[in-house]
């Protein structure tokens, strides 16, 4: 679970308006953030089993999201991807 501080920076970066929380260029971010930290857990716990599972929902769930604002906004998606470094 991220931080407050480190959610906060992460929407204030990536939202589209003044009050945006929930676009998919957040979500995504922030799920992008949640990866992260949960492949970092995972290579000291090789074992945890349940948070192996919270990370291949939390990375269907990415892409799912990646595939949605790739068809409605291109121009967003590419640069939501060059933003987080993340493959095409």
């Amino acid at each position: 679970m991220l931080e407050k501080k480190i959610k906060e920076k992460i929407i204030k970066e990536f939202a589209t308006h003044k009050n945006d929380t929930g676009s998919p260029q957040v979500q995504i971010a922030l799920l992008t953030e949640e990866i992260k930290q949960l492949t970092r857990h995972l290579q000291e716990h090789k074992h945890d089993f349940s948070s192996r599972r919270g990370l291949l929902r939390k990375i269907g769930q990415r892409r799912r999201l990646l595939k949605y604002l790739q068809l409605e906004q291109p121009s967003a998606y590419k640069k939501l991807i060059e933003k987080l470094k993340l493959k095409k």
